[in-house]
């Protein structure tokens, strides 16, 4: 089963490896940068899994939400930077 996640996360001090944390996301499965912190991935990981997979590589301050959506009836974006939105439909649609 694919799970549709968006994904955001705040980095507080100290630390603040953004590397580490971008990295962690984008290994979960395909994936788009929406915003500096906010991911949209398709993947096979659970809420759950996608969670205990990033938050291994935060620090104990730092927050992050895994937000499961199911369908893109609820979703709309702006278009301040012209996200690719049919390359993102195709990832949100495919088996």
């Amino acid at each position: 089963m694919a799970y549709n996640l968006f994904i955001a996360y705040d980095l507080n001090k100290p630390g603040q490896n953004y590397d580490a944390v971008r990295d962690a996301i984008k290994s979960l499965g395909k994936w788009y940068q929406f915003q500096y912190s906010l991911f949209y991935v398709s993947t096979a990981s659970s809420p759950q899994q996608a969670y205990a997979h990033v938050v291994k590589v935060l620090d104990r301050n730092d927050r992050l939400a895994v937000i499961n959506c199911a369908d893109t009836l609820g979703a709309i974006v702006s278009n301040w930077d012209h996200p690719p939105i049919d390359a993102i439909n195709a990832i949100w649609t495919a088996p």
